[in-house]
């Protein structure tokens, strides 16, 4: 009996109009994160000012960001593998909606702090929008479109400096913590539209339920499945005498066989790709792969928040003049969205 694999499926069926509709669901979820992010670099100026905090308080604030985001991304990677991609989506958006809304009504330093950590806890779960769309790419074009995929927190940061341009100069910061929360409540209204992702379906041997959603994208795309049934195999070691499809190491799955007749092993899915990717054939490409998007994302996130601590300085260098501090304003706002619209995220 022939049998084809969710790779050789999206492979026949192409990127067409309900990749498409992925992509826009997926990238609105970076416009959002990214939004969360760039407002680090006007919120804690205008924080310090207010309630009179120091330097060292007001670089904490978007530090504790950060580390939430380091607590979140391993958070919900957990989740996104044990309960699915759309659950994963689900409830880090939630999440990060909830405390982004919440932390526009802190009363404090401390309490703003805490609620914006855990906003960063949520924020930590951006990752499963982009492995949820590559999940439908197929793999040949994967690389394509994940730069296409990066223009959407491109297009979050030029958003956002630009919100803060009207909000900030005609209301104030809790106001852009409000607006800045509502493009993740656009996403909400649409999640029952949002497909499960065949690739985790197959890794939860859930075959029927995986067959259903690549005939709803092959009527969506007007494209046919190959002929067969649907099989998923995860290969256990690297064969480097053969070309390995890359989806086989794309996201942590539970190490298992979904076919009746082989059980591999009952160790979770996240030691067994993080193991996969240390191994001897792959540690080197992993370790470089990691410094450079380590030294890519220390490199983007210093020159955004660097924009805001060099506007505050000049400001208070000219403390005594009320037009130089007008202006200073306003050139915050300019350079940010500048950089912004310069320079994307990947």
């Amino acid at each position: 009996m022939e049998t084809y694999t969710t790779d050789s499926a999206l492979s026949a069926m192409g990127f067409g109009k309900f990749q498409a509709l992925v992509l826009v669901y997926a990238g609105m979820g970076w416009v959002a994160e990214s939004m969360e992010l760039m407002l680090l670099s006007f919120v804690g100026p205008l924080v310090r000012e207010e309630w009179k905090i120091s330097a060292q308080d007001e670089s904490l604030l978007s530090s504790i960001v950060f580390f939430g985001m380091l607590i979140g991304a391993c958070g919900w990677g957990f989740v996104s593998d044990k309960y699915g991609r759309r659950t994963g989506l689900l409830f880090s958006t939630l999440f990060t909606t909830g405390m982004g809304f919440i932390s526009a009504l802190s009363p404090n330093y401390l309490c703003l702090m805490a609620l914006r950590f855990l906003v960063g806890i949520g924020l930590g779960g951006s990752h499963v929008f982009s492995s949820w769309f590559l999940e439908f790419v197929p793999a040949q074009n994967r690389g394509t479109w994940m730069i296409v995929f990066s223009f959407f927190w491109t297009l979050g940061t030029v958003l956002e400096a630009s919100l803060a341009w009207v909000v900030i100069s005609a209301l104030s910061w809790r106001w852009l913590l409000v607006f800045t929360a509502i493009p993740c409540c656009i996403l909400l209204p649409f999640f029952g539209t949002t497909p499960e992702s065949p690739r985790y379906l197959c890794a939860q041997n859930r075959m029927s339920d995986a067959t259903l959603v690549l005939e709803r994208i092959a009527m969506t795309n007007q494209a046919a499945l190959p002929p067969g049934i649907l099989t998923y195999n995860r290969e256990r070691e690297v064969d480097q005498s053969a070309l390995a499809c890359e989806v086989d190491h794309l996201l942590p799955v539970r190490e298992k066989e979904c076919t009746d007749d082989n059980a591999i092993s009952s160790k979770s899915g996240s030691v067994a790709a993080l193991r996969s990717l240390l191994s001897k054939n792959l540690r080197r490409s992993t370790l470089l792969l990691w410094f450079a998007f380590y030294a890519n994302s220390f490199a983007y996130y210093g020159l955004v928040l660097l924009i805001a601590q060099l506007s505050n300085a000049n400001r208070s260098c000219a403390s005594g003049l009320r037009y130089v501090k007008t202006e200073q304003d306003t050139s915050l706002y300019k350079d940010t969205f500048i950089t912004s619209l310069a320079g994307s995220r990947q």
